[in-house]
C-alpha cells in the first residue's frame, strides 16, 4: 500500500495559532507533495450537515430519470451542467485513447458575474445551472462549493510558505481563479455487467489546475500511480478530504511537487460491482495567470521543463480532450510515466 499522510491543517484557520505549529504543517505538506502528490487532510472545518444535505441533493439529482437529467447538459466547450455515462475519456486529457468512461456528473463553478468588471469570458466562467426538479440543490452545492474553496484557498496559502515563503505567494495567480466543483457518480447498470476491455469508472489522468479537494465515499475505486509504477488503491481516511495536486503546481515547481495520476476502477467489494459517489473542487488558477516555473525551483542544473502557457491555453487542451475527444498533444511528459521506460 502506498501511504497518503493524514495532515492536519486546522492551524491555517486560527488566527493566532501555535508559529511551531504552522511549520510543521507546511513542513509535511511540502513533503507529501515531493513525495506522492496526495495527502488525506482533516481539521478542514467543513460540518457533517453541510456535507449530509450536499450528498442527499446529489443523490436526488443522479436518481432522476435519463431524460429529466439531460435536460441540463451545456453546449460543447462550456464546463457546466450535466455530463451522462460513457460521454467522457479522462485519458485523451493525457493523449491517449481508451474507452469511454463509465461515470456521470454535473459541474458548477464560478461564473463571469463573480467577479465584476473584469470582463471575464463567459464560455469559460460560464453560468451555472440547477436541476428545477431536486428542492433545495442550488443551496446544499453552494454550500458545499464555497466549503471546499475554502479549503483549497487554505491549501494554497500552505503552497505559498512552501514555494515563496508567505501565505499569499500565489494571490496573483488566483484572484479571479476558474473553480469547479464536479459532482461524479459512478452509474453501472448492474453488480455483475460485463465492462469493455480497459472500461474504467474514470480514465487515467492528471487533475489540470493547481490544487483539488476530493470528497468520496469510502468505497474501492481510486488508485493512484506510484513512483514504482504500480496502481494503488486509496481510501478517504474518515472525516478526511483527499487533497492532491494539478498540473499547474507541477509546472510552476517544475515537477519538485508531484501532480499525481490517478484513475477510478470499476468500484467492487467481494468481486462485485457496487455505487460510489465523489465530488471533486478543482482550483485552477486565473484564466490569464501564467504557468511558468518559479525562480526558485529552476537553476544551471534543473532547466526548465516546461514552455510557459497561460492557465486558459492550458486547460483548453486537457478539457478538448477529455470531454472532446481530441487527443492532447501537450501531456507527453505526464503520459510518459504510464509507458515503459
Amino acid at each position: 500500500m502506498l501511504a497518503v499522510p493524514v495532515i492536519d491543517i486546522s492551524s491555517f484557520r486560527m488566527p493566532y495559532a501555535d508559529p511551531a505549529a504552522r511549520s510543521e504543517v507546511v513542513r509535511r505538506v511540502d513533503e507529501a507533495a515531493r513525495t506522492v502528490g496526495f495527502m488525506q487532510i482533516t481539521g478542514h472545518g467543513i460540518s457533517e450537515s453541510t456535507l449530509t444535505d450536499f450528498t442527499r441533493a446529489t443523490d436526488s439529482f443522479f436518481a432522476l430519470d435519463a431524460a429529466a437529467k439531460a435536460k441540463y447538459r451545456c453546449p460543447p466547450g462550456i464546463n457546466r451542467g450535466y455530463t451522462p455515462p460513457k460521454a467522457e475519456s479522462l485519458a485523451n486529457s493525457l493523449g491517449l485513447a481508451s474507452a469511454a468512461d463509465l461515470f456521470e456528473a454535473i459541474n458548477v463553478g464560478s461564473s463571469a458575474a463573480d467577479f465584476p468588471g473584469l470582463g471575464l469570458p463567459e464560455d469559460v466562467y460560464a453560468p451555472n445551472v440547477y436541476p428545477a426538479e431536486v428542492p433545495g440543490f442550488e443551496a446544499a452545492v453552494t454550500a458545499w462549493f464555497e466549503s471546499a474553496g475554502r479549503v483549497a484557498r487554505t491549501m494554497v496559502r500552505i503552497f505559498g510558505v512552501a514555494l515563496g515563503g508567505s501565505e499569499d505567494y500565489f494571490e496573483r495567480f488566483t484572484n479571479h481563479s476558474i473553480d469547479v466543483l464536479r459532482m461524479n457518480n459512478y452509474r453501472l447498470p448492474g453488480p455483475d455487467v460485463q465492462l469493455e476491455q480497459d472500461q474504467l469508472g474514470m480514465g487515467a489522468h492528471t487533475d489540470y489546475g493547481i490544487v483539488t479537494v476530493l470528497w468520496a465515499d469510502q468505497v474501492p475505486g481510486l488508485e493512484i500511480h506510484g513512483v514504482d509504477g504500480n496502481w494503488h488503491p486509496v481510501l478517504p481516511a474518515g472525516g478526511a478530504l483527499l487533497v492532491n495536486l494539478g498540473d499547474a503546481t507541477a509546472r510552476w515547481t517544475n515537477e519538485e511537487w508531484i501532480s499525481t495520476l490517478h484513475r477510478v476502477a470499476a468500484p467492487r467489494i467481494d468481486g462485485r460491482l457496487v455505487p460510489r459517489r465523489s465530488a471533486a473542487y478543482f482550483h485552477d488558477g486565473n484564466i490569464d495567470a501564467v504557468i511558468e516555473c518559479l525562480p526558485s525551483c529552476v537553476s544551471a542544473g534543473n532547466p526548465a521543463r516546461y514552455e510557459p502557457v497561460t492557465v486558459g491555453e492550458h486547460l483548453a487542451a486537457k478539457l478538448a480532450g477529455s470531454r472532446g475527444g481530441q487527443l492532447n498533444p501537450n501531456a507527453t511528459r505526464e503520459a510518459a510515466r504510464l509507458r515503459p521506460m
